[in-house]
This record gives structure tokens, sequence and C-alpha cells, in this order.
């Protein structure tokens, strides 16, 4: 088995763009959260998302043509070419594996097609739409901007599935099926998410507080996310810059409830992944926890720690804070974080967090502001409807002299 480490980072997000102004918008605690304006919201209560309103494919992207694609597929593309930039890699080929999760797909477009039957009658819909539907095709799309030809593919596991396409690429790499992979997730913010959470009444009026007392939901959100996954001998032996090494993972599916979390399988999960990942739990110095800010998730999320971390737990702190719910990003985003706070010794805050809640007791929830430690191991949570749960360990990168 070969080590696995980290050495490309590619957030595309509502707070910033690229490794550096992702990572400094995070220790400043800056919110991506502004009223909608990729569809009229005037009919919703709630109204307030993480788009990334700056966000322009072709300004990022170097291979394709922008029109031929969607915008999952665009975040997608643009997240992988700037991971393997900061990777310092330029050449890949059919040794090269490139996995992307999502929740939705591209549903913005699958809306499109169906206000335009609403409005238009029947007819066959906008070829050009119906040609960027597929969600294989995300994966795809970071795949031929990078120049991979190996092995692709789209993770469909709700909001878990950016840590399963990385526990999948860790596993290739790991195994030396490949020494290179391309791993993330993208998603497009969408009046089709909006509505169904908003339906479920999971959205926040304004304001995501994961973790406070006062909190009252999630906001939907958008980006994409992509790391560069290899072995510890390639990263050494072309001198690249190493983050953070993949200590180990864990999946599963509690199958208890269509979009209810469930403490124990959550916590067997934690075990787990500590376990395969030789690591136990008073080494784990952070923990960016799912934390979507409605009552339950956060509540049973704190439960699943304490029930393995006891009273000893580490840090935890919520990005969906500061960006919103990316949906099948999201954990990539956290993949990212953890391997910042490894590599530039901070825990992440949760933001907008005022007051402790009572039922939370002995979670440490960062707030507000960020904290400089060092970091020897941080846990990424991710749990997504349908009892999808998947964790990912990182750890500080190895000492190579």
């Amino acid at each position: 088995m070969h080590r696995v480490v980290i050495t490309g980072l590619g957030p595309v997000s509502s707070i910033g763009i690229g490794a550096d102004g992702f990572s400094h918008a995070v220790r400043m605690g800056k919110s991506g959260i502004s009223r909608i304006s990729s569809f009229d919201v005037s009919g919703f209560e709630h109204q307030m998302a993480g788009e990334v309103a700056d966000f322009d494919a072709a300004e990022l992207v170097t291979r394709l043509n922008v029109a031929d694609w969607g915008r999952a597929s665009l975040f997608a593309a643009s997240a992988a070419r700037l991971a393997a930039d900061d990777a310092g890699l330029q050449d890949f080929g059919d040794d090269t594996a490139v996995l992307m999760g999502t929740t939705s797909g591209e549903i913005p477009n699958v809306v499109a097609m169906t206000e335009s039957w609403h409005l238009n009658g029947p007819a066959a819909p906008d070829p050009a739409l119906a040609a960027q539907l597929p969600a294989g095709r995300l994966a795809l799309a970071a795949a031929q901007e990078i120049g991979a030809t190996g092995e692709t593919m789209t993770f469909s596991a709700a909001c878990a599935a950016a840590n399963c396409a990385i526990g999948y690429a860790y596993d290739l790499v790991s195994s030396g099926e490949v020494p290179v992979a391309v791993a993330g997730g993208a998603d497009a913010v969408s009046r089709f998410t909006h509505a169904a959470f908003n339906r479920l009444g999971a959205l926040a009026k304004d304001t995501c507080r994961p973790f406070d007392r006062d909190r009252d939901g999630m906001l939907t959100a958008e980006g994409g996310a992509a790391l560069v996954l290899e072995t510890l001998e390639s990263a050494v032996g072309r001198g690249a810059r190493i983050y953070a090494e993949i200590l180990g993972y864990a999946v599963s599916c509690d199958a208890y409830h269509p979009s209810a979390p469930e403490p124990k399988s959550i916590a067997r999960t934690m075990d787990t992944a500590l376990r395969r990942s030789g690591v136990t739990p008073d080494e784990v110095d952070y923990i960016c926890a799912h934390g979507t800010g409605t009552r339950l998730n956060d509540r049973v999320e704190a439960q699943a720690i304490r029930s393995v971390y006891g009273e000893a737990a580490p840090s935890v702190s919520s990005l969906k804070s500061m960006l919103g719910h990316t949906m099948g990003a999201a954990s990539g985003f956290g993949s990212i974080a953890c391997a910042l706070a490894v590599s530039r010794g901070f825990i992440p805050p949760t933001i907008n967090h005022r007051h402790p809640d009572p039922e939370l007791d002995g979670i440490d929830p960062v707030a507000g502001t960020t904290r400089e430690a060092t970091v020897r191991v941080a846990q990424n949570n991710a749990f997504g409807f349908g009892g999808n749960n998947a964790i990912v360990l990182f750890g500080s990168a190895p000492c190579t002299s």
C-alpha cells in the first residue's frame, strides 16, 4: 500500500477562488451569503443562498468550450484546473483518475427544460440543454479540462458525495492502480433545490448558525472543490509541496430515514475511520463538521461526536456558516479546509455563532474567530440524505528528509 498525500487544492466558492483566496477568506470568517440572483425568488419567504457571484468559467478553464457545459460541470472543471495548477502538474493521461461527487448534477437544466414545457407545451427540449444534462458529465468535464483519459466517475451520494469520491480516489492511489487522482464535488444553486428544502422547512431565514442555540436552518449554496491525490513517492520525487496526508476514511449507509441522520450509525462510521487510519481519538485536533445549522442535524452530529470522543472532544466548526450548504461539493470544501488547517496551522471558525446551546454541551464550535493551532489530525464529516455517511481523516505532511 502506498501512502497518499494532497498536493493540489482547487476551491471555487462564494468566499474565494483558488487555494490562497479560499484560505484567506476562511481565516477571516468571510460570509458568501447574498440574495439569490440566478432565479426569481419573489415568491419565496426565504431568499438567501451562497451563490458564486463572480464565477466566470472562461477565466479559469483552458481547454473546454464553456458553451458546451452546464454550470455544475464548469464548477467541477474549474476546480480541477485550479487543483492541477496548484499541484504543479501539467501532463495527465490514462493513469490519472478523475472522481467527482454531486447531489443534483445539472438540475438547473432540468428546471429550464420544465419551464419551457410549461410555457410552450410538450415540444422537444432545447438540444443544447439536453446534451448537458447527464450527471456523469461533471467528472468528464474535469477530466477533459486537465487532459486525463483514465477512469472517470461521478458519485451521487447526496451531501456525502465528495467524501465518497475522495475515499475512492484514496483507494485507487494507495493500491497502486493509479499514481495520481483528482477528486472532489460540484453543485449549482437552482430553483428546484431551493424549493425542495423550503418545502421541507429546512431553510434559515437569512443566516446559517450551526451549533447555535437560535439556529433555524440551512442555506443552499454552490461551487466546486477538487483535490489532487498522489503517492508520497511521486510527490517527493518531483519535489511537490505536500499539504497533508490522507490517513484513511470510512463510508456507511444507515438506511434509517430518507432525510434524518442516525447518531449511532454516524458514531460507528467515525470509529471505523479512526481505526482504519491508525488514529486514536486523543490525536484528533479538529473536526470539520457537517454542521448544516438545522436543529436536528447539529444535535445528532454532536451526540455522535460525544459518544466517540467523550468529554475530550476536539474543536468542531462548520464551513456552512460561511458558504451555505454546497450539497455534493460540501465535503470537498471540508477536505480542502482540513488540508489547509493541517498545513497552515489554524482551525476555521463557525461564524454567526452567538449563543451556546445547552443541548450541545461539550462541543467547542470555535465561535466567531479563527483559532491559530497546531493541527496534527483533522476529521472531515459528511452525512447525506438516504443515510449516506462518509468521513475522511487528514494528517500532517510526512517527514521526507
